[in-house]
């Protein structure tokens, strides 16, 4: 009998097909996907970006100085519009002063009113010609300032016959001033004022948007050296560290310089010019004051309109000195109180019944009367603009012109050095 043995190991599976093998993962050798097409890539994208920001840094040096010069140009019309206007008020308060004097006003008024009145039609033309912007308003209040001169002809025309008609030609002159004159020149002072604050805008703004591009610029150089690192196993490339030097040089230079000039515009802006502003503005209401002292007397008791006027001119010219009191000279203040004391005396005569002694104090050529008093207080103050504004002039100054070129320098050197250093891996691949 025949035994068959069975075994109970399997057979191993019969193959139906050649063996494949699995596939291995390979990097493109072509293409900007490729090491060699992305180092050509990168290299591209480094040097641009280095050298637009070099060239970034030169426009915004060169916007920065621009925003400079706008804001001292500006700043220069505006006073020299404060000094027209000022010129004309004070021409005013001249005037309306000799006006209480009968017949032949006293020759050192009139003389005061002519120069006045001759350095502001000249400050008109010069504003004229340095700010076409306000031309046109310009010419109106020259119109309006033949007007004004000519009233006040008539009225002196008048006044030294005794005709009390007089009086109505110099109310009129002066309304023509202050309705007219004043608030135009001041509109156009408002405009510079605005112009200043925008220009010191851009001046204050360079500085924070360089350093906002260089830091993006940084970014991507490091993003570019991470890839570079990853693909060629080399922790730094030496064109691209280059490069990153050269964008940290635009960002030091560039915030040393264009900051310093910020904060120099910034600086006079607090200080002299605001100063300077205050003051002119003060040199104006006190000279409407003694204006509105005159007329006071002028009216004969019945003006109690025009001496609340000065008292409001006055509490302005104050809170004006005070604001900007410790960029001023303190006796500005204290001139200002003793003229006003002075003024109390007079209007204390004239209340009283006394209105010849009144009107002779106002006119008195004593050291200790009002004139006198008057006088040395606006020499004051017209000194003081005067230093303000070349101390403004003077600290407006934009960064050196060569320094944007330096920025630009730095930032095509360093593209330059990223295209070099890259270029030296690509042709490793060769």
């Amino acid at each position: 009998m025949t035994t068959t043995v069975v075994s109970s190991t399997p057979s191993p599976p019969v193959p139906t097909g050649p063996r494949r093998a699995a596939p291995v993962p390979t990097r493109p050798t072509s293409g900007w996907r490729s090491t060699p097409g992305g180092l050509r890539l990168w290299a591209a994208v480094a040097a641009v970006v280095t050298a637009l920001t070099g060239l970034l840094a030169l426009g915004a040096a060169t916007s920065q100085g621009a925003a400079v010069g706008g804001v001292r140009d500006a700043a220069a019309q505006l006073v020299g519009l404060q000094d027209a206007r000022n010129q004309l008020v004070a021409a005013d308060a001249s005037a309306t002063t000799a006006f209480l004097v009968g017949g032949l006003e006293p020759t050192d008024l009139r003389e005061s009113y002519d120069v006045a009145i001759d350095a502001g039609a000249h400050a008109l033309t010069l504003l004229a010609a340095s700010g076409p912007d306000g031309a046109e308003g310009l010419a109106g209040v020259s119109a309006d300032l033949t007007t004004y001169t000519g009233l006040v002809e008539q009225a002196r025309a008048n006044n030294r016959q005794g005709f009390p008609v007089a009086s109505a030609y110099l109310e009129e002159a002066s309304t023509v001033l202050r309705e007219d004159i004043v608030p135009a020149l001041d509109a156009l002072v408002a405009a510079e004022q605005e112009r200043v604050d925008s220009e010191l805008t851009s001046v204050r703004t360079a500085t924070p948007l360089l350093i906002a591009v260089v830091v993006l610029a940084l970014v991507l150089l490091v993003m570019v050296q991470v890839w570079v690192a990853r693909r060629t196993r080399r922790t730094f490339n030496v064109g691209l560290v280059g490069a990153t030097v050269a964008l940290l040089a635009i960002a030091v230079v560039g915030a040393t310089t264009l900051g310093g000039a910020a904060s120099r515009a910034t600086r006079v802006h607090t200080g002299p010019y605001l100063a300077t502003v205050a003051t002119s503005q003060a040199f104006a209401l006190v000279n409407d004051a003694r204006s509105m002292e005159a007329f006071t007397l002028i009216r004969r008791g019945s003006g109690a309109a025009y001496e609340e006027s000065f008292r409001t001119s006055v509490a302005d010219a104050r809170f004006a000195l005070e604001g900007e009191g410790s960029r001023l000279d303190a006796s500005m203040v204290d001139r200002l109180s003793t003229w006003v004391t002075a003024h109390d005396e007079v209007r204390a005569l004239d209340d009283a019944g006394d209105w010849d002694a009144a009107v002779a104090l106002v006119t008195s050529d004593d050291p200790a009367a009002p004139p006198a008093l008057f006088d040395d207080l606006s020499t004051s103050l017209a000194t003081a603009v005067d230093t303000g504004s070349a101390e403004v002039a003077d600290g407006l100054r934009a960064s050196s012109g060569w320094v944007g070129w330096l920025l630009a320098g730095l930032g095509v050197a360093g593209a330059a050095l990223a295209w070099g250093g890259l270029r030296a891996r690509r042709e490793e691949y060769r």
